[in-house]
C-alpha cells in the first residue's frame, strides 16, 4: 500500500494551516495540533525539520511561532514529503544495492518504475497552494490523459 507517514502529512497540514488564509501573526505547534487533533510532541518534531530545510520560518517571543518561509506556490508536496522522510520509493527494488533474487524473472520491475515516476512527477507538480484551493485539478502525471477535479479537507 503506497501511504504517506504521520510525520509528512502533519507536515503538509502544517504547511497548508499556515498558507490558508493571510495571518496577522505566526501560529504556534498548539494552535496547529488541536486545530487539527495533532499530537504535539510528533508536530513540535515535524515543524522543526521544516524550519531546518527551508520550509518554515520560526519566530521566538510573546506573538512567535511558525511562518512560511517562502511561497507557498514554490512548494512542492514531493520537496516537502522529502524534507520530512527522505526518498519516495513505490518498491525496494528501486533503492536496493544489490540485484533481488527475482530480477532475472520480474516482469513488473519497469512498469513499476514507470508508475513510480509518474507519482514523483504528480507530487512534484502539486504546490502546497494547490494543496489549499478549494478545486485542485490534479495534473496528469501520463500525459494527454483527462484531468479530474479533486476536492481536499485539510
Amino acid at each position: 500500500m503506497l501511504k504517506l507517514t504521520k510525520r509528512s502529512d502533519y507536515g503538509l497540514i502544517a504547511l497548508c494551516h499556515l498558507a490558508g488564509e493571510p495571518r496577522r501573526h505566526a501560529s504556534t505547534a498548539k494552535e496547529i495540533a488541536e486545530s487539527y487533533r495533532i499530537p504535539l510532541p510528533l508536530l513540535s518534531k515535524v515543524l522543526q525539520t521544516l524550519c531546518k530545510t527551508g520550509f518554515l520560518a520560526s519566530e521566538q517571543g510573546t506573538k512567535g511561532g511558525y511562518r512560511l518561509a517562502r511561497d507557498p506556490r514554490t512548494m512542492s508536496t514531493l520537496a516537502v514529503i522529502r524534507a520530512i522522510d527522505g526518498p519516495v520509493l513505490l518498491a525496494s527494488c528501486f533503492h536496493q544495492s544489490g540485484d533481488c533474487e527475482q530480477s532475472a524473472t520480474c516482469t513488473v520491475k519497469e512498469p513499476l518504475r514507470k508508475v513510480h515516476e509518474g507519482i514523483l512527477r504528480l507530487l512534484e507538480n502539486i504546490s502546497i497552494s494547490d494543496l489549499v484551493s478549494d478545486n485542485l485539478r490534479v495534473p496528469a502525471p501520463w500525459g494527454d490523459r483527462p484531468v479530474w477535479p479533486v476536492q481536499l479537507t485539510v
